[in-house]
């Protein structure tokens, strides 16, 4: 007779993923989680697998469920510069306010993790989906910037691709240094320094 869960996997992983985004992968043992989640340690075993196995499932889910909807509406939106800015906007307030306010982005967190990490498999793993998030980070950038060079937003010689890697790093910085404590007026006036340099120059 097959085995019964009576719990709820998601809800589970659910707690898992903000848990490892609050403490990072490093920080967090598998005791944590069973206290966090009221589960057995068999119960997660024979579920998720191990540490390992826990911390990718979480990252993935965390990619798939708050990274990739952001950035398919940041491609579908037609306002260019202001989508971009909105973007920006929105990001900042969400690192700075809330319920997971000076929690950073899970993935900005896992690009400082990973060079903690010992075992070869995991890097590589680890690494995968974070080289995936960034792929779709920078397509949607460069979709709304393409976007803004149509509409005569961008200054002549304006690259998008090239852009959207510059604008990548600004939103892994805007999430580092809010974990950090930096005041999201301050994160606001630099994202608006750095779009200001990619318009036209008024004379």
């Amino acid at each position: 007779m097959a085995d019964i869960k009576h719990f709820d996997p998601d809800a589970a992983l659910e707690t898992t993923l903000r848990l490892f985004w609050r403490q990072g992968p490093e920080a967090t043992g598998i005791q944590d989680v069973v206290s966090a989640t009221g589960l057995s340690r068999s119960s997660l075993y024979a579920t998720f697998g191990g540490k390992h196995d826990l911390y990718l499932a979480a990252l993935q889910r965390y990619v798939e469920q708050r990274s990739e909807p952001t950035f398919q509406r940041l491609a579908e939106d037609e306002r260019g510069l202001l989508a971009i800015a909105d973007f920006f906007s929105e990001l900042v307030t969400a690192r700075c306010t809330g319920p997971f306010a000076r929690w950073g982005c899970m993935v900005a967190n896992a690009h400082a993790a990973t060079q903690n990490l010992t075992a070869q498999n995991a890097d590589t793993q680890v690494r995968a989906i974070l080289d995936r998030h960034h792929q779709q980070l920078c397509q949607a950038l460069t979709q709304a910037l393409t976007t803004a060079r149509s509409l005569g937003q961008l200054a002549p010689g304006t690259t998008p691709r090239s852009t959207a890697e510059v604008l990548a790093l600004l939103a892994y910085g805007i999430n580092l240094r809010s974990r950090n404590g930096a005041d999201a007026h301050a994160l606001n006036q630099t994202m608006q320094t750095a779009l200001n340099a990619l318009t036209p120059s008024r004379r």
